[in-house]
C-alpha cells in the first residue's frame, strides 16, 4: 500500500467518524467553487462479520449509508460513505476528501484532520476507561494436595 492511499484511508475514517462536527467547518469547506456529481443519497448495505474474526463470513444485517461525490473547479473528485442518514454530513466529507487531495493537503490536515482525529480519540480512550471501569477479574484457587 503506498503512502498516499494510506493517508487518504485515515483521513476518510477520520471524516466518515466525524458526526456534527463536520458543520464547524462547512464555510471553509463550501468556500470553492464545485458540483455535485451525485447528490448526497440515503441507501442501504450490507454488513458482514465473521464469528470469532476469523470464522466463516455470515450475514449480520444492512445499515443505513449515505454517499455523495463532488468535484472542484479544478478537477479534484471528492467521495464520501457515511454511516445514518445525514446528506449534510456526506456532502460535507465529499468536499473535505476533494480538498484535502490538493497541494494544501498540509494545510487541510491541520485544520481539519488532525482535530477532528484528536476528538475521535479523546472519545475512543473515555469510553475504554469506562469500560475498564467495569471490569471483573475472576481468580480460580487451586486446592493443596493433603
Amino acid at each position: 500500500m503506498t503512502p498516499d492511499i494510506a493517508s487518504r484511508q485515515r483521513w476518510m475514517g477520520v471524516l466518515a467518524r466525524a458526526g456534527e462536527r463536520l458543520t464547524d467547518y462547512e464555510r471553509q469547506l463550501k468556500d470553492a467553487e464545485y458540483q455535485l456529481i451525485r447528490p448526497a443519497e440515503i441507501g442501504m448495505t450490507l454488513v458482514r462479520g465473521r464469528m470469532g474474526g476469523t470464522g466463516a463470513a455470515f450475514n449480520l444485517g444492512e445499515m443505513t449509508v449515505t454517499r455523495c461525490v463532488v468535484r472542484l473547479a479544478d478537477g479534484r473528485t471528492g467521495y464520501s460513505y457515511l454511516a445514518g442518514r445525514n446528506k449534510r454530513q456526506a456532502e460535507l466529507a465529499a468536499l473535505a476528501d476533494a480538498h484535502l487531495q490538493g497541494g494544501d493537503r498540509q494545510r487541510w490536515l491541520e485544520l481539519l484532520i488532525e482535530p477532528l482525529e484528536d476528538i475521535q480519540r479523546a472519545q475512543r480512550a473515555k469510553r475504554q476507561a469506562e469500560a475498564a471501569s467495569t471490569r471483573v477479574e475472576f481468580v480460580t484457587m487451586v486446592r493443596g494436595e493433603s
